[in-house]
């Protein structure tokens, strides 16, 4: 390698500040204004596409889990509905039975099993 190859190399990388010298409207302080470039943000159609796609894909994932996870929440609640009615039957019961009979609540609660299977 010569010394002309290794200049250009140098002096890209330390780079030396430029003065800017005072600014016209005296405003010192503020930072350096850049040029208006409206197209530097656009992307091609594509990649919006490919940006798209990636979203759908994230979103419906998303949905899936929150379906799970909200089907998880509505079988907790179902089951503690079952508990407390069953809860409730048996109190029923238990109240029947110290006004009658054993046998005749026996009969009393196979006659609604029935009923209930015939209605739903």
């Amino acid at each position: 390698m010569t010394d002309d190859e290794q200049v250009p190399t140098l002096v890209s990388a330390g780079k030396p500040a430029k003065p800017l010298g005072m600014r016209k409207n005296g405003k010192q302080w503020h930072p350096p204004k850049k040029a208006f470039r409206p197209t530097a943000g656009l992307t091609t159609y594509e990649k919006r596409q490919k940006q798209r796609a990636e979203m759908a894909q994230m979103k419906a994932k998303e949905k899936e889990m929150k379906d799970e996870k909200e089907e998880l929440r509505q079988q907790r609640i179902q089951a503690i509905r079952e508990k407390r009615a069953k809860k409730e039957e048996k109190e029923r019961y238990e109240k029947m039975a110290e006004k009658m009979h054993r046998k005749r609540v026996e009969r009393l609660k196979r006659k609604e099993k029935r009923n209930k299977v015939l209605n739903s």
